[in-house]
């Protein structure tokens, strides 16, 4: 309990001294656990008159002491730093926090007296219990030689046997806590192993692709300098390992269940068949490909482009397991997962399932490879030949969907693996995913304000606008972009990062917005952190687009925005 209020605590020093949001996470978590941790400590002591007075008292100083720090939150929350800090300097909340530990240290001295208390009363009965054997000794010695006899027999059987039970108890406790130890270390052990492969991972291919960008930048100042103007392949290099760097932040991101989805109610089957010649190109000549279909299959939501992505990655570690070509075969099922199925996979629920299943007739998975199979980085493929992020965010996308993955392999018996979606309650129709919209800019007349803190990013995303046509303005702060709006009124578009200091872009659209209700609004962020995104799932007519993007990515989503 004391740890969850010093962890607020924490949260909101930190909230205060920054203003980001990413601050409040242990004020925010330490707020949900605290009530549960207080009935807890009721339960303890519910024998205990004076203690559950105590504990009363206690939860009163902590709802206390979180309304403290709730009210400089939402002080620093206005922007009014000073007037935070300055309720912070009454003193109030140490004082709580002082009472509080106060508290706790009289609960814990009774506690500690009555333990002792118990053991006194333990040693008493112990010692009657000893006189009383005593005595019956000396009147067993009375009846009778034999019966003297007999009974010390007896009574150095019972001795040997409670030594004996005392040694194996102080064993027994022994090998447990040792037993703890150890699963405590095995414990960290995997945590640290997890962060090494997953740090040494990213580390390995950003400095591949970094070393590429850096490479191809100082080849072209060198052309450039050199007056040669053969320089096209390095440009193509570097937006090949720029694309790559983007791609694998998204793959990163859809593993940690972070990408902002936009689920749409979707027919799995007619996802499939138009899927079919980007997979038979993907997967070559070599690879047969077959779609069973079902009838009467139930709707799906999820993400379309993710759910495509998603197949296409299982569709290519299935190519890359039948190493001189095979046959893949994409079925499709109405499943019911019972209650026997989640009892033994407590991660999901129970219920109507859409099954898409991919199978293969390659070399297959051991049960140690089928366990790692959705680790990051992990992979059996030849040094070079793969980045080990394909499955791993297969099984982010799904779970954050509220999915549910699941791999069935032999050795040389090939590998089937089922993905369930949870069935659609909404009664529209699945649409046809509309057609990627051409290349188009725009005109001078059309004004642009970019908000973006980062000055490099800020410069590049202005002139990138300004390249397709458009009139683009730019500001660094969310005060200064309100003055803009105010002085031009000819501004239709506020293009703005979320994650900024101070005000973020979601409440700077919203006030924006609020004064200029025909303004059109895009987000563009690398990270969204709920934000403008709840569950994983952007919230509704909200438009983004992920950092990093292209020319023709911004210039498509700008004109979407515009022209609808």
């Amino acid at each position: 309990m004391l740890s969850l209020v010093q962890r607020a605590e924490t949260g909101q020093r930190g909230y205060l001294l920054t203003g980001r949001d990413v601050y409040l996470a242990p004020y925010e978590q330490a707020s949900k656990e605290l009530p549960s941790a207080l009935n807890e400590l009721g339960n303890l002591v519910i024998d205990n008159p004076d203690q559950q007075q105590s504990v009363g008292r206690l939860r009163q100083l902590t709802t206390d002491k979180l309304r403290e720090l709730q009210q400089s939150i939402e002080t620093r929350k206005t922007g009014d730093v000073n007037a935070a800090l300055a309720g912070v300097n009454t003193d109030v909340g140490r004082r709580l926090m002082d009472d509080t530990y106060s508290l706790v240290g009289v609960m814990d001295t009774k506690e500690n007296e009555l333990l002792e208390q118990r053991r006194a009363r333990s040693s008493m009965i112990g010692g009657l219990v000893q006189a009383g054997a005593v005595a019956a000794f000396v009147l067993i010695c009375i009846s009778g030689a034999i019966g003297s006899l007999l009974t010390r027999r007896t009574f150095t059987e019972v001795a040997q046997a409670h030594d004996q039970l005392l040694k194996s108890n102080e064993l027994l406790t022994q090998q447990i806590s040792r037993r703890e130890t150890a699963e405590a270390q095995l414990r960290q052990a995997q945590k640290m192993e997890a962060i090494g492969n997953l740090s040494g991972g990213i580390a390995h291919d950003f400095n591949n692709m970094l070393g590429v960008m850096a490479g191809s930048l100082d080849l072209i100042r060198r052309r450039i300098a050199a007056n040669d103007f053969r320089i096209e392949r390095y440009i193509n290099a570097a937006q090949e390992a720029a694309k790559r760097a983007g791609a694998l932040t998204q793959r990163l991101l859809a593993f940690a269940r972070q990408q902002p989805l936009e689920p749409k109610v979707v027919d799995a089957n007619r996802t499939i068949s138009t899927m079919s010649e980007l997979l038979r190109s993907t997967l070559g000549e070599q690879v047969r490909i077959e779609t069973i279909s079902a009838g009467g299959l139930w709707t799906l939501e999820a993400d379309a482009n993710q759910l495509e992505n998603a197949i296409l990655n299982v569709a290519i570690n299935a190519r890359d397991a039948m190493l001189e070509g095979g046959k893949l075969t994409i079925e499709t099922a109405n499943t019911f997962l019972d209650d026997n199925y989640v009892t033994q996979h407590p991660e999901i629920t129970s219920g109507q399932y859409v099954m898409i299943a991919i199978s293969d007739s390659g070399v297959g998975m051991d049960a140690a490879t089928m366990a790692r199979a959705f680790d990051p980085f992990f992979t059996t493929k030849p040094a070079g030949t793969g980045t080990g992020l394909g499955l791993s965010q297969v099984f982010g996308f799904v779970k954050q969907s509220g999915g549910h993955i699941k791999i069935y392999s032999e050795i040389g018996a090939g590998t089937t693996v089922k993905i369930y979606f949870p069935r659609s309650v909404s009664r529209a129709e699945a649409e046809n995913k509309p057609a990627v919209p051409t290349f188009r800019g725009g005109s001078p007349t059309e004004v642009i304000l970019v908000v973006e803190d980062d000055p490099l990013m800020r410069k590049m995303s202005t002139e990138a606008l300004r390249e397709l046509g458009y009139t683009a303005l730019h500001s660094s702060s969310a005060i200064q972009a309100l003055k803009i709006l105010g002085d031009r009124e000819d501004i239709i578009l506020l293009f703005t990062d979320i994650v900024m200091p101070e005000v973020n872009g979601k409440k700077l659209a919203d006030e924006a917005v609020r004064r200029r209700p025909e303004l059109k609004v895009l987000y563009t962020t690398g990270y969204t952190h709920n934000a403008i995104v709840h569950g994983g799932v952007l919230d509704p007519g909200v438009q983004l687009i992920s950092k990093p993007f292209t020319l023709e990515q911004l210039a498509n989503k700008v004109r979407l925005v515009l022209d609808n």
